[in-house]
């Protein structure tokens, strides 16, 4: 039996002085309106915000990729991140991406499994998922058309399953700005 994992937030920390808001530049606060989920303006989009037009093409794929409507459901599309995530060594977007999946899925079964290094333990189509978000994020040129049959094998549309990909390949790049511009710490 997997043992569950709590998971706690991080805190990001970045290396570049964010945007201050009683400082930024109209196109800046315009842009920031623009932010991931729509939740708030945290330091890595104030972060992000010093190049407005960039940050917004960013976050507008983002979104779409990661809460269109429709398609690959929301956990399976968190599922994919956190593979990324964990394969790009990006602590902070996969703790915040473990935690939405387990939230989502209603379940930390998978999350647990990950995070003790037990993916055997993973049912079929969270393991056909977790592995493809592996070998994606590894060395995305060695996919080959197995790997998509074993995401079909588990009932997967090609709908879906080019969601997953979306999900995972943007990881790819959201991991490496997430890591170059600052860093994950515990919260205080």
């Amino acid at each position: 039996m997997i043992p569950t994992v709590r998971i706690k937030p991080l805190e990001w920390y970045p290396y570049i002085e964010p945007v201050k808001l009683s400082e930024a530049t109209p196109e800046q606060l315009d842009a920031m309106k623009v932010t991931p989920s729509a939740t708030k303006v945290s330091d890595y989009v104030r972060t992000l915000a010093h190049d407005p037009e960039s940050y917004v093409a960013r976050t507008v794929l983002f979104n779409a990729i990661m809460y269109a409507e429709g398609g690959l459901n929301r956990a399976d599309r968190e599922l994919g991140a956190l593979g990324a995530s964990m394969v790009n060594g990006c602590k902070y977007c996969a703790v915040v991406h473990a935690r939405r999946q387990a939230q989502l899925a209603k379940s930390d079964t998978a999350v647990s499994a990950l995070f003790v290094g037990q993916p055997e333990a993973l049912g079929p189509r969270d393991a056909a998922i977790y592995a493809f978000a592996r070998k994606l994020s590894v060395t995305p040129s060695e996919a080959q058309p197995e790997d998509v049959a074993a995401l079909r094998a588990q009932g997967m549309s090609d709908e879906e399953i080019i969601d997953l990909i979306h999900s995972i390949a943007i990881f790819g790049w959201a991991n490496r700005l997430m890591h170059v511009l600052g860093h994950a710490a515990p919260a205080a």
